[in-house]
C-alpha cells in the first residue's frame, strides 16, 4: 500500500458556481477528513490507464475499417471481428473504467486504492495482454492466444482484487458503492466465460454451444460489468457536472438491483437455452435500463447549468444510443441466431452508438481535471492559471461528437443494406473522430491552454 500526501484543490472551472458543487459533491459522507482529490501515485495509476485505453480506442477504430465488410454481411461470429471487438471493450471501456474508479473511490467513498504498487502491477500485465489477445483471437493464433489468455487473464484478477480490497476499506457505502462491487463480480464472471470461449477456439469442446455462451459472455461483460458501473458512477458524477444538487436520485438502485438480477437470469436462459429465462432476463434488463434512464433524465432536467458542456453532450448521445440498442434487444432474442446482421446492428448500437460515447463525455470530464490538478494546482495563488475547460477545444470536439454520430448512423446503414461500401465509410467517419479525440487528449496533456494575458481565473 502506498500512501501519499492529499491533494484538496478542486480545479477552477468558468466561474466560482461552477467549482463550488465539484468541491461539495467530491467530498464523502465521512468524515471531512477524506481527500477531494486521489494522492498523486494514484493519479499516475489514472493516467497510464487512459493513455492505453485511448491507444486501444484508436486501434480500435482503425480494426473497424478492416473488420466492416464483414460486419456489413453480419458475419459477427468472425475472429476477426472478435478480436477488433475486444479492443473496444477490454481496452477502451475496461481500461478506462478502471482508471476512472482510481480517481473515483478516494473522492466518493472515502477510499484510497488499496495498493498502488498492485494497481500498475495489473495494468502492466493487462494493457499488453489484451493487445496480445486480441491479435491472437483475430488471427486464430495459438500461440498468440495462450499468452494473451495469461496476460488478460491475470491482470483482470488482480485488478478485481485490487478494486475488492479498496472496496472493504470505503467509508461510505451507498449505491455507487453497491454498484461498483456487483459490476466487479461481473468483471470476474466475464473473466471465466471469455476463457471458456477463448478454450473452444482451439479444442471446439463446446461445439454448437459456442454462440451461446458467446451471448451470455458479452451481455455479462457489457451489462453486468460496463453498465451497472456507468450506472453507479452517474449516479455520484452526472449532478456534480449538470450541478444538479436538488436532483432525487431514488431510481439507481432500482436500476443497478434489476440489471444485476436481470443479466443472470438472462446469461442462464441463453446458455442453458431455457426461453423463460432468457426472456425474463430480458424484461428485468429492459426495466433496469430503463429506470437508469429516468433517473438520467430526472437530473438533467433538474440542473441550473443550463446549457450542456460538451462532455455531457456526448453522455447524452451515448443514452439515446442505448436506449436504441435497449429496444432492439428483445427483438433480436425473439429472432434468435439466424439474424445475424440483425444482431450484428444491435451490438454495433449498444458499444460504438452508446458505451463508446458514454464514456468519452465523462472522459472529457474527468481526464481535464486530472491533468489540471497534475500541471497547474501549485500555481493555483501564484498568477494566472487556466480553466479546465481552456485546455481542450470545445469546438473541435464538437465535430467529433457529430462524426461519431454521423458515422454510427452510417455504419449501421450499411450493415442493413448488407453494403459494405457504406459500412466502411462509416468506420472511416468513426476513425476520424477517434483521431480527433486523441488530438484532444494529447493537447490536455501536453499544449498550453491560452495566453497569459488573458483574464486570471482565481478562486
Amino acid at each position: 500500500m502506498q500512501v501519499a500526501e492529499t491533494q484538496t484543490t478542486a480545479p477552477p472551472n468558468v466561474t466560482a458556481d461552477a467549482r463550488r458543487p465539484l468541491a461539495e459533491a467530491a467530498a464523502p459522507a465521512a468524515p471531512a477528513a477524506a481527500p477531494a482529490t486521489p494522492p498523486r501515485a494514484s493519479q499516475l495509476l489514472v493516467g497510464e490507464h487512459f493513455a492505453a485505453a485511448i491507444l486501444y480506442l484508436l486501434a480500435g477504430a482503425a480494426g473497424l475499417v478492416w473488420i466492416a465488410p464483414d460486419l456489413a454481411a453480419g458475419m459477427y461470429l468472425s475472429p476477426h471481428v472478435a478480436g477488433v471487438t475486444h479492443l473496444f471493450t477490454l481496452g477502451w471501456l475496461t481500461l478506462a473504467i478502471l482508471g476512472a474508479l482510481n480517481q473515483l473511490l478516494p473522492m466518493a467513498l472515502g477510499a484510497p486504492t488499496y495498493s498502488v504498487r498492485l494497481g500498475h502491477v495489473a495494468f502492466w500485465t493487462l494493457a499488453p495482454g489484451i493487445g496480445v489477445f486480441a491479435y491472437g483471437v483475430a488471427a486464430t493464433s495459438t500461440r498468440v492466444l495462450v499468452p494473451g489468455v495469461l496476460l488478460v487473464g491475470t491482470g483482470t484478477l488482480l485488478a478485481v482484487i485490487n478494486v475488492a480490497a479498496t472496496l472493504a476499506r470505503a467509508r461510505t457505502r451507498d449505491v455507487t458503492w453497491s454498484a461498483i462491487a456487483v459490476g466487479t463480480g461481473y468483471l470476474g464472471s466475464t473473466l471465466v466465460l471469455g476463457l471458456v470461449l477463448a478454450h473452444n477456439l482451439h479444442s471446439g469442446y463446446i461445439a454448437g454451444a459456442r454462440v451461446h455462451v458467446l451471448a451470455a459472455h458479452l451481455h455479462v461483460a457489457l451489462v453486468g460489468w460496463v453498465l451497472i458501473v456507468a450506472v453507479g458512477v452517474a449516479h455520484r458524477l452526472l449532478p456534480m457536472f449538470l450541478v444538479a444538487p436538488g436532483a432525487r436520485r431514488r431510481w439507481t438502485p432500482w436500476a443497478v438491483m434489476l440489471l444485476a438480477i436481470g443479466v443472470s437470469t438472462l446469461g442462464v436462459g441463453i446458455v442453458t437455452r431455457w426461453p423463460a429465462a432468457s426472456w425474463t432476463g430480458a424484461v428485468l434488463i429492459e426495466a433496469g435500463f430503463w429506470a437508469f434512464l429516468w433517473q438520467a433524465y430526472t437530473i438533467f432536467r433538474v440542473r441550473t447549468r443550463r446549457t450542456l458542456d460538451v462532455g455531457m453532450r456526448f453522455a447524452l448521445v451515448g443514452l439515446v444510443f442505448l436506449a436504441i440498442a435497449a429496444e432492439l434487444g428483445p427483438v433480436v432474442l425473439a429472432n434468435g441466431t439466424g439474424s445475424t446482421r440483425l444482431a450484428t446492428a444491435y451490438v454495433v448500437t449498444g458499444i460504438l452508438g452508446g458505451l463508446v460515447p458514454f464514456v468519452m463525455g465523462f472522459m472529457y470530464k474527468i481526464l481535464p481535471s486530472v491533468v489540471w490538478i497534475s500541471r497547474f494546482a501549485g500555481r493555483l495563488h501564484r498568477g494566472w492559471v487556466p480553466a479546465v475547460a481552456d485546455l481542450y477545444s470545445t469546438r473541435l470536439a464538437q465535430l467529433q461528437l457529430a462524426l461519431i454520430v454521423a458515422a454510427v448512423v452510417v455504419l449501421l446503414g450499411g450493415i442493413a443494406a448488407a453494403a459494405p461500401q457504406l459500412a466502411r465509410a462509416g468506420a472511416l467517419l468513426f476513425l476520424t473522430g477517434v483521431l480527433v479525440f486523441v488530438y484532444q487528449t494529447v493537447r490536455i496533456r501536453w499544449g498550453f491552454p491560452a495566453a497569459p494575458g488573458s483574464s486570471p481565473h482565481v478562486p
